[in-house]
C-alpha cells in the first residue's frame, strides 16, 4: 500500500472529508486528492507528520510497515524478531551477576568493532545475524561487572556503543519503535560510563529514534542540549569529540529542516561545518564518518526536507562521496536519487540507484526511503524494464491488497 492510500484508509475511518483532512493540514482539496490517488509523491516528512497528527495516527503508520528482512541463510536464524528478544530480555532488569561465565570484555570490544564495520559496509544480512548476541552479550557484561569497577565502566561503554549500532540499523529499516527502545537503553549504559563522547553519542541516537517517529522538536531541543553540554570542551577538543558535536548539529539541521525552519536548519550546518573544518578531512571517529563530506551531504537532504529540489539535483551528484564508508555513499545515493525523482528525471535516478546497489545491495533492498522511490518508478504508465528488474531484486511490488 503506498502512502496515499494509506491517507485514503485512515482519513476514510476517521470519517474525515478530504475537504476536512486538507484544511486540517493548510493544503488545498485537490492536492489532497492528488496525494490519495499517488499523482503527487509525497515523501517530506515534516508534510507527513502533519497528515499523520490531523489522522490521530503515528507517523509509521501513515509511511508504512518495517521492512520484512529476508534470511540471511538456512539456518533458521531469526532476524528483527531476535534483535527485539534480545533488546527486551527480562534477565537485564534483574539485581546482580548471572549465572555462568561473564563475557571477556576484549572479546566483545572486538566483536563490536566488526559489527559496526558490518554497518558502515551496509553487510545488512550478516549483521542481523550477529547483533542481537552482541546486545545480550553486552548486557550480561554490564550486570556481572556493575558500575563502579574499571571492568564495569568498559562494559557500560561497550553496551553504549551496541545500542548505538542497534539504533542506527533500525531506524533505516523503519523499525521506529524498538530503535526508540534501543536508544534509550543505550544511553542508560551511557550515563553509567560517564564518557561525555558516549553520552554524547547516544543522545545523537535519541534525537534519531525521535526523527523516526515524527518528534521533530523534541530531537531539535535534545541535539542543541546535547551540543550544549559539549560546547566547554571545545578549546581542546580531539577529532573524536569535534565528529560527535559536530553529527549532534547534523541530525539537528536535519530535525529543524523537517520542521521547515530554515534559520535553525543553517545555524546547526555551519556549527556543523566548523567543527568538520577544525577535524580537516573525512574521518571516521567513533564511527560517525564525519567530515566536510558528510556535512556538504547533510546540506543536499536538508535541502530536500525543506523542499528545495532544484538545490538537491544541483548539489546531490556533484558531491564525492568515495572516501566516506559504504553506508554513507549508498543513503547519498537514495538522497539524490529522491531529488531526481522529484524533479522528474526518473532515468537519472534509476543510474544512481542501480550504481549503488552494486555496492550496497542489502541498503538500497531495505532502505524505506529507495523502496518508495522504486515503488514509484514501477506505478508510472510505463515503467521502465531498469525499474521494474530493480523491484523483483528488491521485493517491491505495485500495490499491495493487504490493510494495515
Amino acid at each position: 500500500m503506498t502512502i496515499g492510500e494509506r491517507v485514503a484508509f485512515y482519513r476514510q475511518r476517521r470519517g474525515l472529508t478530504q475537504a476536512v483532512l486538507a484544511g486540517l493540514v493548510g493544503r488545498s482539496e485537490d492536492w489532497l486528492r492528488k496525494v490519495e490517488h499517488d499523482v503527487l509523491p509525497l515523501d517530506r516528512l515534516s508534510v507527513l507528520r502533519r497528515l499523520a497528527h490531523a489522522l490521530d495516527v503515528a507517523l509509521g503508520d501513515v509511511i508504512g510497515e518495517p521492512v520484512l528482512m529476508a534470511g540471511a541463510d538456512e539456518s533458521g536464524r531469526r532476524t528483527i524478531p531476535a534483535l527485539r528478544v534480545a533488546l527486551m530480555d527480562h534477565r537485564q532488569f534483574l539485581a546482580g551477576p548471572q549465572p555462568g561465565e561473564p563475557p571477556r570484555l576484549d572479546a566483545l570490544a572486538a566483536e563490536l568493532a566488526t559489527q559496526w564495520g558490518d554497518y558502515q559496509n551496509s553487510r545488512y544480512a550478516r549483521l542481523i545475524q550477529r547483533l542481537p548476541l552482541l546486545i545480550t552479550e553486552t548486557q550480561t557484561a554490564c550486570q556481572h561487572y556493575g558500575h563502579t569497577s574499571d571492568d564495569g565502566v568498559r562494559a557500560h561503554t561497550l553496551a553504549a556503543s551496541a545500542h548505538q549500532l542497534a539504533t542506527a540499523f533500525l531506524t533505516k529499516l523503519g523499525e521506529a519503535d524498538l530503535a526508540s527502545i534501543s536508544a534509550s537503553r543505550g544511553l542508560a549504559a551511557a550515563h553509567v560510563s560517564g564518557s561525555d563522547l558516549m553520552i554524547g553519542s547516544l543522545y545523537r541516537s535519541v534525537a534519531h529514534a525521535l526523527l523516526s517517529i515524527g518528534e521533530f522538536e523534541q530531537a531539535v531541543a535534545l541535539s542543541r542540549a546535547a551540543a550544549d553540554r559539549l560546547e566547554p570542551g571545545l578549546g581542546t577538543a580531539t577529532p573524536e569529540y569535534l565528529s560527535v558535536y559536530g553529527m549532534l548539529h547534523l541530525v539537528g539541521a536535519v530535525a529543524s529542516s523537517r520542521r521547515d525552519n530554515r534559520a535553525d536548519t543553517t545555524a546547526f550546518l555551519a556549527e556543523a561545518d566548523q567543527a568538520a573544518t577544525r577535524v580537516g578531512h573525512d574521518a571516521n571517529h567513533l564511527w560517525t564518518a564525519f567530515g566536510p563530506t558528510n556535512v556538504t551531504i547533510h546540506r543536499m537532504t536538508t535541502a530536500m526536507e525543506l523542499g528545495d529540489v532544484q538545490v538537491a539535483v544541483h548539489l546531490g551528484p556533484r558531491v564525492n562521496t568515495h572516501g566516506l564508508p559504504v553506508e554513507r555513499q549508498a543513503r547519498h545515493a537514495i538522497e539524490t536519487a529522491r531529488a531526481y525523482v522529484r524533479w522528474n528525471r526518473t532515468d537519472d535516478a534509476l543510474d544512481v540507484l542501480l550504481a549503488a546497489e552494486q555496492d550496497a545491495p542489502e541498503q538500497v533492498r531495505y532502505h524505506r526511503l529507495s523502496r518508495i522511490l522504486v515503488r514509484e518508478m514501477i506505478r508510472l504508465p510505463r515503467p521502465a524494464t531498469r525499474a521494474v528488474e530493480l523491484a523483483y531484486r528488491m521485493g517491491v511490488h505495485a500495490a499491495d491488497s493487504h490493510r494495515p
